[in-house]
């Protein structure tokens, strides 16, 4: 068996598991808003058919339904299938990014994909749900904070010495410092401009980097999500010409997403050490 088929098969397997942890990650999105259960079936909202296993295939029963429901032909939010089919692209691209060589097929590096691509899929609801209700799940921050410094435990235990290694230590410091900075600058700004400049939400989103991405990682993540929510918001004012209000959690998101899947390059190109 060949190392390029050995490695196209793990790149397939991530793309189907990606497309299936989609799926639920767009019921989530839609769910977690509403105060609904993530563990029912899904069913459609008008004339509560359930949805059958054929009609509940990632992306393609979407477009083989057209984007409707078989029973009542109501349309189905391209949501679902958008969700999806981004997940299935970031589990791959993560995928690519640990797994280089056949070698690199191991236990330890399994945990590492799983744990980066566990913090993509909780950017991309996190970003959803931001941009439709704006608010931030606590199931989407400050609740995976354990889950992520525990992670990086197990990583340790395995010896795991690659990208984002950066320990429970160091994950522990992350969730602190980075927790912690934002609550002070939140409180700070309420009490100067007398309301809200940053949402609480905002400030678990920032811990929980810090607890996945560590000290150091979470530092470039903000600053490269503060440059990406700046441009945008200029864009934006350039067009309507007045201030927008934008939601904080999506270029956060983005620029820890550019950190995880590129961020070693980027340091190298730029001669920074990082973890």
């Amino acid at each position: 068996m060949s190392e390029s088929w050995i490695l196209a098969s793990t790149q397939a397997f991530a793309v189907l598991y990606g497309l299936a942890i989609g799926s639920f990650l767009a019921n989530a999105i839609v769910r977690i808003p509403e105060g609904r259960s993530l563990w029912v079936r899904s069913s459609c909202p008008r004339c509560a058919t359930p949805v059958e296993w054929r009609d509940n295939v990632p992306v393609l029963s979407w477009l083989l339904l057209r984007g409707r429901c078989r029973h009542c032909s109501t349309p189905i939010s391209p949501l679902y299938p958008l969700v999806e089919a981004l997940t299935a692209v970031f589990a791959w691209l993560v995928c690519r990014h640990l797994f280089v060589s056949v070698h690199d097929i191991d236990a330890a590096t399994a945990g590492a994909w799983v744990l980066q691509f566990g913090l993509l899929c909780l950017l991309i609801v996190a970003s959803a749900v931001d941009v439709r209700h704006r608010i931030i799940p606590d199931e989407t921050s400050v609740y995976a904070v354990p889950f992520a410094i525990a992670g990086h435990a197990v990583l340790e235990w395995l010896q795991y010495d690659g990208w984002l290694a950066v320990g429970w230590r160091g994950a522990t410091l992350g969730a602190a410092v980075w927790g912690g900075s934002f609550a002070f600058i939140a409180g700070a700004a309420r009490l100067v401009y007398g309301e809200e400049a940053l949402g609480w939400g905002d400030v678990k989103l920032a811990g929980m980097l810090g607890a996945f991405l560590g000290v150091v990682g979470g530092s470039v993540s903000l600053m490269l999500g503060s440059i990406a929510g700046a441009v945008v918001g200029l864009v934006v004012w350039a067009i309507l010409w007045r201030r927008p209000y934008l939601p904080f959690g999506p270029p956060l998101a983005l620029g820890a997403a550019a950190y995880v899947l590129y961020g070693d390059v980027i340091s190298v190109q730029l001669g920074w050490t990082l973890p």
